[in-house]
């Protein structure tokens, strides 16, 4: 371990879960976060992110001066391109290009996956982001159909959000099973199917899509969609794809530590085995079946555990929930439903979302205080 008078902490990724793990270890030891963007570019709430921008860009998309937690940590922007697990150093290259080494006493692993267009590991600057965000919207705001394709979370709130947002356009959800969100208590599907009837959302059960040899789901297309189930093509002005095809983030990391489908292994306490010093959370991280870490505040968890290791101390374990929970739909002129995983639901009324819920729950007591900032600067109509 270095002979530092307090240790060095890398966490490598400032998505979600690399984050508030960052907040909640800056006061106790050196940290330093590195990632490809220069903000917080969440990928939550894909429907909202598409069809309302500059709604979803306030809470979501968070340059990361703004985080009053993060004041004490380092952040470098750019792509961790190796590692030396046995010098414990990360080898990084900026965004100006130049390559540099972060020598680290515990590196927390938190490079996410890429899923879509809307969650990938490139290195983008504020105006790239910009002009993404922008053009994923203007595209489906002139589309007079849209086909949404998939069956999990992200491809149900976006269909719900798009015939919300725009009633004049054909909204059509084909899903591969006989209902989506699989991994939700069915009560919670029979709760949601009734808001996206009312909003005229056409539903296809029994869809699976044939996805050709290197098409990684990571545009919005405006061709046919053919099925492998036998139906006949589908057709629309633009389809929107969300398969959860997720794959992970861990091209810098070394085979040793990963499972047979790329991701990091990790035992209950969150440690990678075999390497000492060496964490992982989030999406990336192979804790359960649902990788639930990311949806299950594991970040306090990690941040304990981080710093018992380093003082000698006992180490916590992650009990990852069975099913997955939270809101489906998102944000709503009628508030914001949230549910939990044996399928029970709990509303936030509309009037608290901009009173209570987003300025003192998560802004204040999620990550601890976050500066006022400009509106987003892109226009969206």
């Amino acid at each position: 371990m270095s002979t530092r008078a307090r240790p060095r902490v890398v966490v490598a990724g400032l998505g979600d879960s690399g984050l508030l793990t960052a907040t909640h270890l800056a006061r106790h030891v050196d940290v330093v976060g590195i990632s490809t963007k220069p903000a917080l570019v969440s990928g939550q709430e894909l429907g909202l992110r598409l069809t309302r921008p500059e709604t979803w860009a306030r809470d979501y998309y968070v340059e990361f001066g703004r985080y009053r937690r993060l004041d004490r940590v380092r952040t470098v922007h750019g792509t961790i391109t190796g590692v030396d697990l046995d010098a414990r150093v990360l080898r990084v290259t900026g965004a100006d290009g130049r390559g540099t080494e972060e020598p680290y006493d515990v590196l927390v692993i938190s490079t996410g996956v890429t899923n879509g267009f809307w969650r990938r590991p490139d290195l983008q600057s504020a105006a790239d982001i910009d002009t993404a965000l922008l053009a994923a919207h203007e595209r489906l705001a002139r589309a007079g159909s849209v086909t949404v394709v998939g069956g999990g979370a992200a491809a149900v709130n976006s269909a719900a959000n798009l015939a919300s947002t725009w009633p004049d356009k054909r909204v059509d959800l084909y899903f591969p099973g006989e209902r989506p969100l699989p991994h939700h208590h069915r009560g919670v599907w029979r709760r949601v199917e009734r808001r996206l009837i009312e909003r005229g959302v056409g539903l296809h059960p029994g869809h699976r899509a044939e996805i050709p040899d290197g098409f990684a789901c990571d545009r919005i297309t405006d061709g046919p969609v053919r099925w492998s189930t036998g139906q006949p093509p589908a057709y629309a002005d633009a389809t929107v794809w969300a398969v959860g095809r997720v794959r992970p983030n861990t091209a810098w990391l070394p085979d040793e530590v990963l499972d047979e489908h790329g991701f990091v292994r990790v035992g209950r306490d969150l440690r990678v085995p075999g390497r000492a010093g060496v964490f992982a959370i989030g999406d990336v991280a192979a804790t359960d079946p649902l990788r639930s870490s990311a949806r299950n505040r594991a970040d306090r968890l990690l941040a304990r555990n981080v710093r018992a290791w380093l003082g000698g101390g006992r180490l916590d374990e992650f009990r990852p929930a069975r099913r997955r929970w939270g809101s489906i739909l998102g944000f709503q002129p009628n508030g914001l439903e949230v549910f939990t995983p044996k399928g029970g639901v709990f509303r936030f009324p509309a009037w608290s979302i901009d009173t209570v819920l987003q300025p003192w729950i998560v802004r204040r007591g999620i990550y601890g205080g976050i500066r006022p900032g400009p509106p987003w600067s892109a226009t969206a109509d």
